[in-house]
């Protein structure tokens, strides 16, 4: 699993205390129902602030008092009973962060025929009372949206496996936002020359996600790979084919020198607390950089499967996308697309590294190639497939508007014959056909790289937007 931070979750419930005194069993009902939900969040998430029963402005407050001093990074209200707007504001107003109504009610329905032979009016209001969730929904609706206040809903009941579900999501979504912020992203090298689709505004990606961005030298690395011992050499040759199917006609002087680099890389990652990186360099013949460069595709694979994601070719976006694809356990493998197959309707995309191996169909190989196209030099390099079954796209774009959105898709990975030129390399099929997916994909304009990811996790990457102030355009 990689490595999350943890959100901190504020919790309130709120209602009227006109009521407590009229109707006294029903404080201490509501409060159960409130305890429900703490113990529910708490089975997947230790770090809940529940700040009780909020009936009135001075418990608002109060509530909000200590979110703040909690520094909470998302509040769930659930919404107990009718409850005045007023008693709702100071807190939201006050945090300003994500806030998510939790419009549930105890059960799916009144049973009727009970509530109705109560008899007593009292206990009948009392009871209705304590299943009018909805009441103040449209109330604090209304209030927030004249606040200016961004909010998302969840209706269902308090055994609602759905609302669960989002319920959730929302949490996971909360920590990768999180995870997001709290990550080293590191720059080694420069620019593939001319590629003006990949160029990035990094103040733009520090401002959107909060990731910290950490500049390397190419010499910082070639300074750590002149250090690496024989030891260090032979352990990573071992791992090396533990975690490939090595090819007979790889060279042994070729896997010695991509394990030399990756002993480095590995070294760097610890350096420098890097939790995600982009690279490019080409040097020059016989340059001690272009040495590196061309032997660190298979050390960058298998960083990228220890939750490491690393995009060649400088692709900054990308490798924020990856980060997230890995930050929900999906993976994350560069991708870009390499053809398409119109008589079963699929597009093939893959890319010349690195690979997420994480998520491999069957062992990744490891394969020599004589010339990297486009690139210079040789070396070996990870032909893989993503495994079979449903898959997700995102990828991050820059918008002429100077903003990010997140473009995201859905489809599956299927078997078939794929290209064996030694790139990671599968065949993907989209709902909407090869045609239209990459037409509508094409239109939102993204780079030409993105990230795959196993799952179909489109639900999540919402609410990641969502809570980022982000757009998301899924187009299947």
């Amino acid at each position: 699993m990689p490595t999350i931070k943890k959100s901190k979750i504020g919790l309130f419930g709120i209602g009227l205390d006109a009521y407590w005194n009229q109707f006294p069993d029903l404080l201490d009902r509501l409060l159960g129902y409130q305890s429900l939900i703490k113990k529910n969040l708490e089975k997947e998430h230790s770090l809940v602030v529940d700040a009780g029963m909020v009936d009135n402005v001075e418990k608002a407050k109060a509530a909000a008092d200590l979110f703040r001093r909690e520094d909470v990074d998302m509040i769930f209200l659930y919404v107990s009973t009718y409850a005045l707007s007023s008693t709702v504001l100071p807190v939201v107003q006050k945090i300003k962060v994500p806030v998510i109504i939790l419009n549930l009610q105890p059960t799916k329905a009144i049973d009727y025929k009970w509530f109705n032979g109560l008899g007593d009016r009292g206990l009948m209001t009392g009871e209705w009372l304590a299943n009018c969730q909805a009441c103040s929904v449209p109330e604090i609706a209304s209030v927030f949206n004249r606040a200016g206040i961004s909010f998302n809903l969840i209706t269902g009941f308090l055994d609602d496996k759905d609302a669960w579900g989002e319920i959730h999501e929302w949490i996971e979504a909360s920590d990768v936002v999180k995870t997001m912020q709290n990550n080293r992203f590191g720059i080694l090298g420069n620019y593939y020359g001319g590629m003006l689709d990949v160029y990035s505004d990094l103040t733009l990606q520090s401002v959107s996600f909060g990731t910290h961005i950490e500049i390397i030298e190419m010499c910082e690395l070639k300074k750590l790979r002149d250090r690496v011992t024989q030891e260090e050499i032979e352990n990573k040759i071992k791992q090396i084919h533990s975690e490939f199917e090595v090819m007979p006609d790889c060279d042994k002087e070729e896997i010695k020198r991509a394990a030399k680099t990756s002993c480095a890389l590995d070294k760097l990652v610890v350096a420098k607390q890097i939790g995600s990186l982009a690279y490019y360099y080409e040097g020059v013949e016989g340059n001690e950089y272009q040495d590196i460069v061309t032997s660190i595709i298979t050390g960058n694979s298998i960083l990228t499967a220890q939750h490491v994601p690393v995009a060649g070719e400088m692709e900054v976006k990308n490798v924020q996308a990856m980060k997230i694809m890995d930050c929900l356990n999906a993976g994350g493998s560069f991708s870009e697309f390499y053809g398409m197959d119109f008589a079963e309707d699929i597009v093939l995309m893959g890319h010349d590294g690195p690979g997420h191996l994480a998520i491999a169909e069957g062992k990744p190989r490891l394969k020599p190639l004589g010339v990297y196209h486009g690139k210079p030099g040789k070396g070996l390099s990870v032909e893989m497939k993503v495994k079979y079954g449903h898959i997700t796209a995102l990828s991050v774009v820059q918008t002429p508007e100077g903003k990010l959105k997140l473009l995201v898709a859905e489809g599956k990975s299927v078997p078939g014959p794929i290209l064996e030129i030694g790139n990671t390399n599968s065949r993907y099929k989209f709902s909407i056909g090869v045609k239209s997916f990459i037409n509508n994909w094409s239109k939102e304009g993204p780079s030409h790289h993105c990230a795959i990811g196993i799952g179909h996790v489109a639900s999540k990457i919402k609410k990641i937007g969502s809570l980022l102030n982000m757009e998301v355009i899924q187009v299947c």
